[in-house]
């Protein structure tokens, strides 16, 4: 990575412009009457994030691949309940609201004039890239998205959180170790076993059969992790219940490749790119034609001001 040193903000940018569209009413429209609702809430969020957190380097991280093959290869119903089947125009094509997806390279032109790094890796999730940055960070991170995923990427000693948003993004749950242990019991790697264990519909993870939130949360206080759990499993004198050692015996194969599915990746190839806050526009005439096109308004004069004006901690 290259660029100033001091606080990395990561956003997780599909959540967040999801966030906007539904947030934003679609009623607001650019001159030709199409919805940019979703722009200008994206554009009104990173304005907000940067007034609030001042942070001195920003990536809008991408999925460039939301259902990566080898994630499916491993658990082949990942996220297979969100793959439009009737309205797909490709293989894979994640359903999305009709007036969203265009709206989306509208969002990457204007980040692009804009200046602000925009990295999306083939064959990745965003959460992947948002990995890979946080493991070769030098200072502390602020991870913005409303995926309960990341959370196992926080970290107290590297000064690595998670800003959950509650409402639009001017009130975040600080999510750090304290806040994780307190309402999971687990922290920080622990909260990736604890979500295989109990499973996740909403990504197509099963878990294991009877193993809910509280048993996994018990079972990695007891034996501090997934291989401790297993090598539980094969102890006859570990402290299991019958019926969980029949669940996790029977749940053994897909516990084997679980981890890798449900673990962001932290070595991905990530390309060059200048991370530091932009104070003024990369392509300021091209931003002033998207600007006029798409009827930004408030929101990107906005985002200019806070740019131009911020301080950089």
């Amino acid at each position: 990575m290259r660029g100033v040193t001091g606080r990395l903000m990561l956003l997780d940018t599909a959540s967040l412009y999801f966030r906007a569209y539904f947030g934003v009413p679609d009623s607001v429209k650019a001159p030709d009457g199409t919805p940019v609702n979703a722009v200008r809430g994206l554009l009104d969020f990173i304005d907000r994030l940067v007034k609030d957190h001042r942070p001195a380097r920003l990536v809008a991280c991408m999925d460039a691949d939301w259902r990566p093959a080898w994630r499916v290869e491993l658990i082949p119903s990942y996220k297979a309940h969100r793959v439009a089947e009737e309205h797909a125009v490709g293989p894979d094509q994640e359903e999305v609201p009709d007036t969203l997806a265009p709206q989306v390279p509208v969002i990457e032109d204007v980040l692009d004039a804009l200046g602000i790094a925009r990295v999306g890796v083939a064959g990745y999730e965003a959460d992947d890239v948002i990995g890979t940055f946080t493991a070769r960070a030098d200072g502390p991170v602020d991870i913005v998205t409303g995926d309960r995923d990341l959370y196992q990427l926080v970290d107290d000693g590297r000064g690595v959180r998670v800003l959950y948003p509650l409402k639009g993004v001017g009130t975040l749950q600080v999510t750090d170790e304290a806040w994780l242990r307190e309402r999971y019991g687990v922290a920080g790697r622990g909260y990736a076993d604890l979500a295989l264990l109990r499973g996740d519909p909403s990504d197509g993870l099963p878990g294991v059969a009877g193993i809910g939130e509280k048993t996994a949360a018990k079972l990695l206080a007891e034996f501090g992790d997934l291989a401790g759990i297993m090598a539980a499993v094969d102890d006859p004198k570990a402290a299991l219940t019958p019926a969980q050692r029949r669940r996790l015996e029977e749940a053994r194969p897909y516990l084997a490749v679980a981890p890798k599915v449900v673990r962001v990746a932290d070595d991905v190839p990530l390309p060059p790119v200048d991370t530091a806050l932009p104070r003024a526009p990369r392509d300021p005439v091209g931003l002033e034609e998207l600007a006029v096109r798409w009827g930004l308004g408030g929101s990107l004069q906005r985002l200019l001001v806070t740019l131009d004006s911020q301080m950089l901690t």
